[in-house]
């Protein structure tokens, strides 16, 4: 059970990664068509199949480059799917067999993948369409964070004289957790509409941009035939953009203060470990952030910070755990 649940882990971070270069590779719509590419299981190759593929998408040319990103992501996304079911069924046999395996967090992990693949779907057939593409994401890093926690179930943590100092910043712990969860929306939102470099300047934005904010329609869907390459005008993208700037300095507020406040109170070496962690994933996120900035979205800096954000979810959500059972 340990070793599918790891397992599982590891393929959801690849997941979140290819899914983040499928999305900075404006690929997501590499194949018009769910679950399959141009009404084939595999990307068309040969040349009556791509010929068929044409006659079928005749507004959607095929891009084999971005149609093997797309489908190279669907791939590993089914393979986490069929993990997870087997995740599911065998805690259910273990739990008849009464042995002590949780039951009921595989099986919401079950349903929630489910609903993971329906997003995944809908993220097509209805193009690129912001919110569906950001709960996609949101979903993607749920479930990898529940993965996690069902981990942390299975090892069994024990802390023999306990850490109840920890408990005077456990408040503080779960904010940050929603400071994170709320910034990985906002850069999700970001992405999906393609407002990536609507500011290129540090620390917030170029020119007098709080003039030219437009909250409303920043955070609103207009219709749109098709949401590739974003639908909204300049002063919205920028500020969606802003909006996830500004988070990441409250992000950086946030979770700064409660290192210094666990690194000052923990007497715990398991939950000073885990703060070694957020420090780290912290320290690394923010660099990536700026460099996205400064080289003009790099695409391998701008999927290593997708990867760090997912990274930095997990090491708050093993922090607030550990805190809770030590506490």
């Amino acid at each position: 059970m340990r070793l599918l649940v790891n397992f599982s882990i590891a393929l959801a971070l690849v997941v979140i990664v290819l899914g983040a270069y499928t999305r900075l590779t404006d690929a997501g719509l590499g194949c018009p068509d769910w679950p399959g590419c141009y009404g084939h299981l595999t990307v068309p190759t040969d040349t009556d199949k791509i010929n068929q593929a044409q006659a079928l998408f005749p507004d959607a040319p095929l891009e084999h480059h971005k149609a093997w990103n797309e489908m190279i992501h669907r791939y590993a996304a089914g393979m986490l799917g069929v993990f997870i079911l087997v995740i599911a069924v065998t805690a259910v046999v273990r739990q008849r067999k009464r042995a002590e395996t949780p039951v009921k967090s595989p099986l919401f992990l079950l349903a929630l993948v489910i609903f993971q693949a329906a997003l995944g779907m809908w993220t097509v057939t209805l193009n690129l369409q912001p919110l569906v593409v950001m709960g996609h994401l949101l979903g993607g890093f749920t479930t990898l964070s529940l993965l996690y926690l069902l981990r942390l179930r299975l090892k069994r943590i024990h802390l023999p004289m306990g850490d109840p100092k920890a408990r005077s910043f456990s408040g503080l712990a779960m904010f940050a957790l929603f400071i994170v969860v709320a910034q990985i929306a906002l850069g999700g939102w970001v992405a999906a509409n393609y407002a990536a470099l609507a500011c290129t300047e540090l620390p917030i934005c170029e020119g007098d941009w709080s003039a030219n904010l437009d909250i409303a329609g920043a955070f609103s869907v207009p219709e749109a035939v098709t949401y590739q390459y974003g639908a909204h005008d300049y002063a919205e993208r920028m500020t969606m953009h802003v909006a996830h700037r500004i988070g990441a300095i409250l992000t950086l507020l946030v979770v700064g203060l409660l290192l210094v406040q666990g690194y000052k109170k923990a007497q715990s070496s398991v939950i000073r470990g885990s703060l070694n962690w957020v420090t780290v994933a912290l320290t690394l996120q923010i660099a990536l952030g700026i460099s996205n900035v400064v080289m003009m979205l790099p695409l391998g800096v701008a999927v290593a910070h997708n990867l760090m954000g997912a990274l930095l979810l997990l090491s708050l959500v093993g922090l607030n755990y550990k805190i809770a059972r030590h506490a």
